[in-house]
């Protein structure tokens, strides 16, 4: 079905109001009107004015409705709370946003003095009922059929200045293109989601690729690192060799979002330090320094680049990015292969740990090696091979 024909397939939906008893064939008038033109009327007829619970089935209907009509003569109706029903309808039909039709008598048509209502406070509130519809454009009748006529008219000019959604019969909303165009679209998507996630697993491969090469490097390369009690004037070198990777994922959690130098030489002399019972110790900081420098020419760590007050003169150190990245690989892989270990996996845990990588959970506890000797040194003071 094309574009016109699912527009002429759609109906509307035109909620007519109006006094009853009075109206009874021009409201036949504007029915027939409506259903000649293929569309819905919806009528007051089915709901009782004088149920609360029905005022509520009626504020449904206006709401579903696309179109609002509203029949005006020379009663106001039945009363409830000090406003008819056609008015509470108009009020409510106005407020919801749906387009209002007002039809009202021509003032020279004639009409049955029974259909008049005599009482001067309603006629008061009739006029005011009347003005307000008059406020917006609206068409004076004179009988039944001038009215079905002039409905007709201000329907179709309606339709096309304030287009609604309407209803359309399901069979014929999707037409056979439609389904095709969608099944089109389906194996696409699939296709597409098939190929992102190829691309995923390759991004996935290339990243644990280059993270493998990383952590190798960074496990290649060690130090021999020295460190200080407080209490004791003397550098303490009896720590084992420790790899890059060790110091870096020793001290990349605390370089978020960044950490002080001095901070960094304390912490990797806690990790190093023979004699946990002793006071806070301290390692190098132009070692630890130059470890920050090889991490920095891998991209993995950076001075950081908040700002301090002037007083601060304490040297600050961050992640990059890359450094956050390889922290969230290794974490996440030392998760994921977490498990039980057969001894062979926990001598070879133990092989890489001390001499060259401590970093896994298997290895976090340094082996030590048997070793007294001491050196004397100031802060600064190189220690072993690097």
């Amino acid at each position: 079905m094309t574009e016109g024909e699912t527009a002429l397939a759609t109906k509307f939906q035109i909620f007519v109001s109006s006094t009853y008893e009075d109206l009874v064939e021009e409201r036949d008038a504007v029915i027939k009107a409506i259903l000649e033109m293929g569309h819905i009327p919806v009528g007051m007829e089915m709901f009782s004015a004088a149920d609360e619970q029905q005022w509520q089935i009626i504020q449904r209907h206006i709401d579903e409705s696309d179109y609002y009509l509203v029949i005006v003569a020379h009663r106001y109706g039945s009363v409830v709370d000090g406003i008819s029903y056609t008015r509470k309808e108009y009020e409510y039909a106005v407020a919801s946003g749906v387009p209002a039709l007002g039809f009202l008598i021509d003032p020279s048509a004639s009409w049955p003095a029974d259909r008049i209502d005599g009482d001067k406070e309603v006629r008061l509130l009739l006029d005011e009922f009347r003005g307000l519809v008059g406020q917006r454009p609206v068409g004076y009748w004179k009988s039944a059929e001038d009215l079905h006529s002039k409905a007709v008219v201000a329907l179709m000019k309606a339709f096309t200045a304030t287009p609604r959604e309407g209803w359309v019969r399901s069979s014929s909303s999707i037409g056979p293109e439609v389904t095709s165009e969608l099944s089109r679209l389906s194996a696409e998507n699939a296709r597409l989601r098939r190929e992102i996630e190829a691309l995923n697993h390759e991004v996935d491969a290339d990243q644990t690729k280059a993270m493998q090469q990383l952590r190798a490097v960074l496990s290649g390369r060690t130090h021999d690192v020295s460190y200080r009690y407080f209490d004791s004037t003397e550098w303490e070198t009896d720590a084992p060799s420790v790899s890059l990777r060790w110091i870096f994922e020793t001290l990349g959690p605390s370089l978020i979002p960044e950490y002080p130098l001095r901070k960094a030489s304390e912490l990797l002399a806690i990790h190093l330090k023979s004699d946990q019972s002793r006071s806070s110790t301290i390692t190098p900081l132009n070692v630890v320094k130059e470890v920050l420098v090889e991490l920095m020419a891998l991209d993995l760590v950076a001075p950081s680049s908040l700002r301090h007050s002037v007083s601060d003169q304490n040297e600050y150190w961050s992640l990059t990015q890359a450094g956050t990245d390889y922290l969230r690989w290794s974490k996440r892989r030392e998760l994921e292969i977490k498990r039980p270990q057969t001894r062979s996996e926990e001598t070879a845990a133990t092989q890489d740990g001390p001499s060259g990588d401590k970093a896994s959970a298997s290895e976090g506890t340094v082996t030590r090696p048997e070793s007294t000797a001491s050196n004397k040194g100031e802060m600064d003071r190189p220690r072993g091979k690097s």
